[in-house]
């Protein structure tokens, strides 16, 4: 063999394009192995005869819009899990916040317990107990089995100058290590001044245990964590070991073919793959020989050998008419003859050398596109691009209006993701203004944080808008899932949005009463049509003035249905984790857990009394019982004096019988039992009925005359409900009933 067929055959056996290995199977046959973006391996599984025992049964749960993964039959959702002993969850946040006064608005103490006959601990390796706050102590009272333990920490700092990124060592955070083996820990986190000496940038105490290569301190989480739910946490899980399954007297019942039994204790075991070997250790030939000649490592180990793969293992060998010699203590190959080496290298040599850097080079630039497409392909998969388009799939037309951008298009539209280029900032992620190549300016909504969350809610999100087709609703042109963070592109809405209209005291003055009267009906057509009239009905989630759009011409355009679901119309109700925003949530989903149209009923009252009064939502500069707006407008009813809280810039004679039935309208919307609200479709007709007296006036003529006396005379709430005084703001804690002996809670 000549010295150019041997280096040529040295390029194609370290090509990596050579061999793509097939995907190994990781559940039992005829069994499912995802749910949602969540593979679900083997002794795990989706339904009976998939599992090894009740302990490893995973629930899929399809009402949420898109399927997520729970143990058992638990509010534990499960986000990851891998066949070495770990399973991530989702884990609440102990929050303990104050007002500007040092009066307390909310505080929880979340725990967990994960039993389950010992197959699950709290990983003591991969998680850490953190406290974060300027004026906090906290702490972790663990459990392993009948033993008890307690650690924390406090943290005090006067100004968030002394605050550093990425620095958990005690000022504005601090971490402490959890026990081995715990299986149930609560924690509890208080404040020293209820922060008043530092609620001007950090309003909360905040305490957790999370994955700690997952949590990464800055000083905006002193303010930023208040509106977070949860954070992802590490379980360890393993086998109980009933009938000595990991001894060597039926060992292979245990673990299968190229594998070995790793004790965790004397009573428990997990299995893994020999080395050499990958696969799902405890399925029947689950274990495959590794081709360890594909390994770029290995390849440079036998660089100028031939690599030669073994069952388990590798050889390096020479090639033909040389042999090895150990030379340094490394073993290289030399020939067998004695040669001029100068008469042979320097012709072979100059040529050589310029045919390996225009090979070398083209190879770098293959290689280099390869891993680019590779890793666009590995976003496009972590992302759920292909839960996406079977979500897509399902509905008619779908997938033609949504178009799919490639990175290169969304980072030139906006000069790289400038910073010049934001526009919006929330809870969820960042929006940017853009500008494509066919001149269209476009909204580009890219996610804050990457996590399963995130995901799934950007999934739910392009499934939701692409089904609907309103004039009213903010237009989805299309996504892009192969980067790292996915991005959703939307038409651009050229006027802000409505709460900045109204609570600006410049830009309230040119929203006239007629003005506001049409974005009420606008928006309340918009939910009718979504609760009645789309294809698969949807609950938006997070009505409010934020999420309402204005163009030049002051029309509504609804927005962001990240947190939406799609529900099915023979369902009454849907239990879900509550989600939405402080103010506008209905009080009843609160406490229930039980979402319905009618919390979207709610939460449009809210926004009427936005349009009303111009007023924030939340307020402490009112009275404690009145920082609520919903109760500083029900107490304005109660006390005969509605008159004195609407906006002064709306009122006026011709229009106070039209101000009297919104007033009412809201007020119905607004009853803390869903039954006695009216529905959208209600409303919807209401709010254009009055359009149509504001347009042609000769339509009073026709209306009863009967007349809702708010402002000119007494009135009292009809409704005949009682609200707490303290508002909303004190039901913040959510309580989840228990579930078998796997339990999850947020609250006392």
């Amino acid at each position: 063999m000549g010295i150019h067929e041997r280096f040529w055959l040295v390029i194609l056996i370290a090509a990596p394009l050579a061999v793509i290995a097939a995907e190994l199977p990781i559940a039992r046959p005829g069994c499912p192995d995802k749910c949602g973006n969540v593979n679900i391996p083997y002794p795990f599984g989706t339904r009976e005869g998939c599992y090894h025992d009740q302990n490893f049964y995973i629930s899929c749960n399809h009402t949420y819009g898109l399927p997520l993964a729970f143990i058992q039959d638990s509010e534990l959702n499960v986000t990851d899990i891998t066949l070495e002993g770990r399973m991530q969850i989702m884990q609440f946040i102990a929050h303990d916040c104050y007002n500007k006064s040092g009066h307390p608005i909310y505080d929880n103490n979340p725990w967990l317990r994960v039993g389950l006959n010992g197959s699950y601990t709290i990983s003591d390796t991969e998680n850490k107990f953190v406290a974060v706050g300027c004026d906090t102590y906290a702490w972790v009272e663990g459990f392993q089995g009948n033993n008890t333990y307690a650690t924390g920490c406090r943290t005090e700092c006067d100004s968030i100058d002394y605050v550093t990124n990425h620095n958990c060592s005690g000022i504005g955070c601090c971490k402490t290590s959890i026990a081995k083996g715990t299986n149930y820990f609560i924690v509890t986190v208080k404040s020293f001044s209820n922060h008043t000496r530092v609620w001007n940038f950090n309003p909360c105490s905040y305490g957790f245990v999370v994955e700690e290569s997952k949590f990464d301190f800055t000083p905006d989480d002193l303010r930023r964590l208040q509106k977070v739910n949860k954070l992802p946490m590490v379980l360890d899980w393993s086998i109980r070991d009933v009938n000595d399954a990991c001894g060597e007297s039926i060992k292979d019942n245990a673990c299968q073919g190229n594998s070995s039994c790793v004790r965790v204790d004397n009573d428990r075991y997990r299995c893994k793959c020999l080395e050499g070997f990958e696969g799902n250790p405890y399925l029947p030939g689950g274990c495959q020989d590794i081709n360890e000649c594909l390994n770029p490592n290995i390849l440079n180990e036998c660089k100028g050998m031939i690599c030669t793969n073994t069952i388990g293992s590798y050889n390096c060998s020479c090639y033909e008419g040389y042999h090895h010699v150990e030379i340094s203590g490394k073993e290289v190959c030399v020939a067998n003859q004695q040669y001029d080496w100068k008469r042979i290298l320097i012709p072979v040599g100059i040529g050589g050398l310029a045919l390996l850097l225009v090979v070398g080079t083209w190879l770098s630039w293959g290689y280099n596109k390869w891993k680019l497409i590779k890793l666009r392909q590995k976003f496009f998969m972590q992302n759920g691009g292909l839960m996406l388009q079977q979500q897509l799939s399902n509905h008619e037309g779908s997938a033609e209006t949504t178009k799919i951008f490639t990175a290169e298009e969304l980072e030139k539209a906006t000069n790289n993701f400038d910073e010049s280029e934001i526009i919006g900032q929330g809870g969820y992620g960042t929006v940017y203004k853009g500008t494509l190549r066919d001149g269209r300016i476009v909204a580009i909504k890219k996610s804050r944080i990457i996590d399963q969350s995130q995901n799934e809610q950007f999934i739910n999100e392009v499934v939701i808008l692409s089904q609907i087709n309103h004039r009213n609703v903010v237009k989805l042109l299309g996504c892009c899932l192969e980067i790292e963070v996915p991005l959703l592109v939307y038409e651009f809405i050229t006027n802000g949005t409505l709460h900045h209209h109204i609570h600006n005291k410049r830009q309230a003055s040119s929203l006239t009463w007629e003005i506001r009267l049409r974005i009420a009906a606008e928006t309340a057509g918009v939910l009718s049509y979504l609760h009645s009239a789309a294809s698969t009905p949807v609950i938006h989630r997070d009505i409010k003035s934020t999420n309402i759009l204005l163009d030049d011409s002051y029309t509504a355009k609804v927005s962001d249905f990240g947190i939406s679901r799609l529900i099915s119309q023979d369902q009454a109700g849907l239990s879900t984790v509550v989600q939405g925003t402080i103010g506008y949530l209905d009080p009843e989903y609160l406490h229930t857990s039980q979402l319905t149209e009618k919390s979207d009923v709610y939460s449009f009252g809210v926004v009427l009394l936005e349009l009303l009064i111009g007023e924030s939502v939340l307020s402490f500069d009112r009275a404690e019982e009145e920082r609520n707006l919903s109760m500083y407008f029900l107490s304005a009813i109660k006390d005969n004096c509605l008159g004195k809280i609407l906006d002064g810039s709306i009122v006026n004679e011709a229009n106070i019988e039209q101000l009297n039935e919104v007033a009412d309208l809201a007020r119905k919307c607004l009853s803390v039992k869903g039954e006695e609200r009216p529905t959208m479709k209600e409303v919807a007709m209401e709010l254009e009925g009055l359009r149509m007296m504001t347009k042609h006036p000769w339509v009073n003529e026709l209306r009863d005359a009967e007349e809702v006396e708010y402002l000119l005379g007494e009135t009292s709430d009809k409704s005949g409900h009682d609200f707490d005084a303290s508002g909303s703001m004190t039901v913040v804690s959510n309580t989840f009933p228990s579930q078998v002996e796997l339990a999850i809670r947020n609250g006392r």
